[in-house]
């Protein structure tokens, strides 16, 4: 008989195994998925390139956010921790794919980046109380990374937030915009753990990420503008873009 469940933790984890392994793509179990995904770099995949948001470029050059110490999750090849590095910003990459951060660690040093560290890993371990990543962040930064996490786990995400946000510091998010033109799943959230997936990332509206980030300020909130006629940026209208500030300290 197994009745081991006493914390928090427990709870979480025991609905993580509510998925089919093949939706367990926000836990260490999930990098070989990842690996596979990014083997071949040659596929016509839009975050593939080497080129950052635009909405993180325009937060940068509109004085919204400034160079300091910056946590980019889920950074794939490194394109927007490696924007950030050449801006100035000190910066903390984390993917839990090793092929990503190869390819990540490859692109810093053709450019010759300096400031800037990828670490391969599960992003709640690494960034839990005491740990090497813990912060605190001036920004922490989400492109593609909390639209793959399972309902459950929006409760950890905003409690690594909580832990490594500086206070008055920015949390800028790119995911998948529900409604015409959007991408990603709009089930109901009850109904992913009735079908055990994820199906393939979750969409949200603007008043579900206002309800879960709402703790936070709203500086931006908007659908991405996209590479039309190609850009030196990334952007596509199917992702939403928004920028959150911390309360700043009493």
């Amino acid at each position: 008989m197994d009745r081991n469940v006493t914390t928090t933790d427990d709870v979480l984890a025991l609905m993580d195994g509510l998925f089919a392994p093949a939706a367990d793509r926000w836990t260490a179990g999930g990098a070989s998925w990842w690996d596979d995904f990014y083997a071949d770099r040659s596929r016509t995949v839009p975050f593939f390139v080497d080129k950052p948001d635009e909405s993180l470029d325009g937060y940068l050059r509109e004085g919204l956010i400034t160079p300091d110490r910056a946590l980019d999750l889920g950074c794939g090849p490194g394109r927007n921790a490696l924007h950030l590095a050449a801006l100035g910003f000190d910066v903390d990459g984390v993917d839990l794919s090793p092929e990503a951060i190869a390819w990540a660690r490859e692109r810093a040093e053709s450019a010759g980046a300096h400031g800037v560290r990828f670490h391969r890993g599960d992003a709640f371990a690494l960034t839990a109380a005491g740990a090497a990543l813990a912060g605190p962040y001036d920004l922490i930064h989400d492109s593609g990374c909390f639209h793959h996490l399972p309902p459950h786990r929006r409760i950890s995400y905003l409690a690594l937030l909580e832990r490594c946000l500086a206070p008055g510091g920015h949390f800028a998010l790119t995911c998948f915009a529900a409604g015409e033109g959007g991408m990603g799943s709009e089930l109901p959230d009850a109904e992913l753990y009735r079908t055990g997936g994820l199906q393939g990332g979750l969409a949200y509206s603007p008043e579900a990420l206002r309800h879960v980030f709402s703790g936070l300020t709203e500086i931006e909130l908007r659908r991405m503008n996209d590479e039309d006629p190609p850009s030196p940026l990334f952007g596509k209208s199917f992702l939403w873009t928004a920028l959150f500030r911390a309360p700043a300290r009493d």
